[in-house]
């Protein structure tokens, strides 16, 4: 029987529920501004205390991406971000980074790249899984095989509007956390949590064990915390590529670092 593999995503939750804290997930686009400020981006998330970091792969259809992020892509794009260059840029900026990294991306971009190719040269340059946003599960299955022969974690999404047969069938094919929508719509800040978290939380509890994230206009340490009174990790996304938007070319990546350690501090408590 071959030896179980303990991946840095379960071992990141481990340590979080040992401490009895939750989660912080953080987006970033590769490539926005540019390739070349991805790895020092990467690295302020990192020091930031974010415990996985969700690399948003630039698509020029997307269909579930606010306008936050989807000018964020039209800027990798025009930079000449693509899946090809994330992962040849890769194995450099793994050897600075602590937390785990999935890629976060259209079905497209890996089918033109090839299921096994894309398998197979992620795990060989240290990226931990992937989130294909548009992939349902239905039809996922060779993904999924795919992924797991890499022992590259699968992280599948599931909304409030999911039933409890495709709520069950995303929860049997994630590894690593399962990542749940808060409304229904595209990514973006708001300024008021949706009602049927909870609910959708308590749904997934009574389907299975792995850690429940959830994302989808997640944009203050207030939300951060209200959405952790009930999950295991707060996904934010849109607020951070603003925050680059808006701030990286004066700040830098310490601005970006500034803010999502606020996000962090509320994650564990604190103040900051």
């Amino acid at each position: 029987m071959p030896p179980t593999i303990i991946t840095r995503i379960e071992t990141r939750f481990r340590e979080l529920d040992e401490k009895r804290q939750k989660g912080l997930v953080v987006y970033l686009t590769a490539g926005d501004p540019n390739l070349d400020a991805t790895e020092g981006l990467l690295q302020a998330l990192d020091r930031a205390g974010a415990d996985v970091i969700e690399l948003g792969v630039p698509f020029s259809d997307p269909l579930a991406d606010g306008p936050v992020i989807q000018r964020a892509s039209e800027r990798a794009l025009r930079s000449g971000t693509t899946l090809r260059k994330i992962l040849e840029r890769f194995p450099a900026w793994r050897k600075t980074l602590h937390a785990p990294i999935i890629l976060f991306s259209y079905f497209n971009p890996v089918l033109q790249l090839g299921l096994e190719r894309f398998a197979a040269d992620a795990a060989q340059v240290g990226i931990d899984g992937a989130l294909v946003v548009d992939l349902t599960p239905e039809e996922a299955e060779d993904y999924v095989r795919t992924m797991r022969a890499h022992h590259l974690e699968t992280v599948f999404l599931a909304s409030p509007t999911s039933t409890d047969a495709r709520l069950k069938r995303a929860a049997q094919l994630s590894s690593g956390f399962l990542y749940l929508i808060s409304r229904t719509g595209v990514t973006g800040e708001r300024s008021e949590m949706a009602a049927g978290i909870r609910p959708l939380v308590e749904r997934a509890r009574r389907l299975t064990s792995l850690p429940l994230a959830v994302g989808f206009g997640i944009s203050t340490p207030e939300q951060v915390r209200e959405v952790q009174a009930h999950a295991d990790a707060a996904v934010v996304g849109s607020a951070v590529v603003h925050a680059i938007e808006e701030h990286y070319s004066t700040g830098g990546p310490a601005a970006i670092e500034q803010f999502v350690r606020g996000l962090k501090a509320a994650a564990e408590g604190k103040s900051v």
